[in-house]
């Protein structure tokens, strides 16, 4: 399974993390998030960071061109839409050659039904917690309502995951599951992670996989 640490913002907590191997980091250039970086994120700093490890903006509604030279300035690997983002914005960007991640907030009342205009212009989607923020609402949602998900693109799931439900995580499974993704129950304030408690549940789910 592919591991994304999100909402990274300082230098040496993000190097820490970046040692411990993720798949994605991800850092938030949304103005309203606690994590938002700010001008507190060096982009030499994420240029530095080792090649396989892949570079994810989230943004919210941002306008294209605005998004572009973000993604740009950063050499950011992935954009992560976290709004209300339509499949021709999604498209628009795929054809400035992003990579995308589509989030979803998902409930018991998701219509699943949607997700289709938007299978041939994300990579990715990303299924979290409906709540009254965009994203980083720190709760889960009842993943047995993903049953529902019979579309081809596959998915990371988000949304109050950490070491607390780490057991029911690893039980869950679905066709389209290739990811979690890990935020706030990771950390010890806002943009500054647990690096041991990080490291701890990225040993268990490494062990989990390879059995």
């Amino acid at each position: 399974m592919l591991v994304k640490i999100c909402g990274m913002r300082e230098a040496a907590n993000l190097w820490a993390v970046a040692d411990l191997n993720p798949d994605f980091l991800g850092f938030i250039f949304y103005e309203k998030s606690a994590r938002f970086v700010g001008d507190s994120l060096d982009p030499e700093l994420l240029r530095s960071l080792p090649p396989t490890l892949r570079k994810v903006g989230v943004f919210v509604d941002m306008p294209l061109p605005e998004l572009l030279a973000t993604t740009t300035r950063y050499l950011l690997d992935y954009v992560q839409l976290h709004g209300h983002e339509s499949p021709a914005y999604c498209r628009e960007a795929q054809h400035h050659n992003l990579r995308i991640i589509k989030a979803f907030s998902i409930d018991e009342g998701f219509d699943f039904s949607t997700l289709a205009a938007y299978s041939s212009v994300c990579d990715l989607f990303l299924f979290d917690t409906k709540g009254a923020h965009p994203g980083g609402n720190g709760t889960a949602f009842d993943w047995q309502v993903l049953a529902k998900y019979h579309g081809p693109t596959p998915f990371l799931l988000s949304g109050g995951l950490g070491p607390n439900n780490a057991s029911e995580l690893l039980h869950f499974h679905h066709p389209q599951l290739v990811g979690y993704d890990f935020n706030s129950q990771l950390e010890l304030a806002p943009g500054l992670k647990d690096v041991a408690a990080t490291k701890k549940l990225l040993t268990r789910l490494q062990e989990q996989s390879a059995t």
